[in-house]
């Protein structure tokens, strides 16, 4: 009984943090179109989150690049398809391996810089005292940031895809003497608009959920030092499971519109 009630405990712990999350959600599309727009802070959001991001995620996504193409050219080799490698790759990276682990990496940097500054305001009452002077924090603070996340993730998942392929392009030149002009002919040959909007598009929600998982755990960040931590670390678990989950149905959706 104690087991069983313990579950119960968590379980309705659980549907509540859904149910706050959600409100949440519905709270953040009704102020974005609400005036005043704070155009200003909105691009100071992008360039931080935009800016400071490209270089963590341009050296991820290079090494990707070369990882995969060292790790599946041997097998290729096998079966005498080497010359399917930049086809293969280009597919590969621009339907789900760029996108997720771009997301993934924004989630982890982003997602818990979110945390952390918004638990920090709460625990130091700066929010607080938005409130008591009449300013709307969460118009201010929320609806900005997470706009900037769902605008600049897309565009980091392009830039991240890019330098992916060069990374790949690398391997190839270096190992099968493939030139840069060939290289890319077949990228372009073998990529679809039906394999780059599905990526773009899905691309827009990955930056929704973190944005949204990070600000949510900083504005309701417990009292102390220690809810600090905990904003900003559950704001990374939560916001990489959505990744997969959203991930997911993404593909489910793709599939279902290929088929038809």
């Amino acid at each position: 009984m104690v087991g069983f009630s313990k579950i119960n405990t968590q379980l309705s712990n659980f549907l509540i943090e859904l149910g706050d999350l959600a409100y949440f959600t519905s709270r953040y599309f009704r102020e974005t179109l609400k005036r005043p727009f704070e155009f200003r802070e909105l691009m100071r959001q992008c360039y931080n989150m935009g800016n400071r991001s490209l270089l963590l995620v341009g050296i991820t996504c290079f090494i990707i690049g070369l990882v995969l193409d060292l790790q599946t050219r041997p097998t290729l080799m096998e079966f005498g398809a080497v010359s399917w490698m930049p086809s293969m790759v280009s597919i590969s990276i621009v339907r789900e391996i760029g996108p997720i682990i771009t997301a993934l990496v924004c989630a982890g940097r982003i997602g818990s810089g979110i945390g952390a500054e918004l638990g920090s305001m709460r625990v130091t009452e700066q929010i607080d005292a938005m409130e008591v002077s009449g300013t709307n924090p969460f118009k201010f603070l929320v609806v900005t940031r997470v706009t900037a996340v769902t605008l600049m993730l897309p565009i980091l998942v392009i830039i991240g895809d890019g330098i992916a392929l060069v990374g790949s392009f690398l391997v190839e030149n270096l190992k099968g003497n493939v030139s840069f002009t060939l290289y890319f002919n077949q990228v372009f040959d073998s990529i679809a608009y039906g394999d780059i909007i599905p990526a773009t598009i899905k691309s827009f929600f990955f930056g929704l959920a973190i944005g949204i998982v990070g600000c949510y755990k900083g504005y309701y960040c417990a009292k102390g030092t220690e809810g600090v931590g905990k904003a900003a670390n559950s704001a990374v678990v939560i916001s990489s499971l959505l990744l997969f989950i959203i991930d997911f149905m993404a593909v489910f959706v793709t599939d279902i519109f290929y088929d038809l």
